[in-house]
């Protein structure tokens, strides 16, 4: 490749940005963190849960490409997402 020639970003490069997209729209279907496009906080659990399990999804096709503290990091996200919204339902149910 050329010198200042751009390289095209790899399929897991892709995939990482989809995953920080994902993550971004699970915090805010949990209603902790507001809407990107309204500015509000709006909660809505069925698509939070949607949201969260592509996150882990795409966590597993990431991880065995991470670095060990890549992995945690990532591991660490999915688990408070899913303590989240397992906290969520607890307050809605009651």
């Amino acid at each position: 490749m050329a010198e200042g020639e751009k390289q095209a970003p790899s399929v897991y490069e892709h995939v990482m940005m989809m995953l920080e997209q994902m993550t971004a729209v699970s915090w805010q279907k949990l209603g902790l963190q507001p809407d990107i496009i309204t500015g509000r906080l709006e909660q809505n659990l069925g698509e939070a849960k949607v949201a969260i399990d592509l996150t882990a999804h795409l966590a597993g096709v990431l991880e065995p490409g991470l670095d060990d503290e890549d992995k945690r990091r990532v591991q660490g996200l999915i688990r408070d997402l899913r303590v989240n919204y397992v906290q969520k339902n607890k307050e809605v149910g009651t």
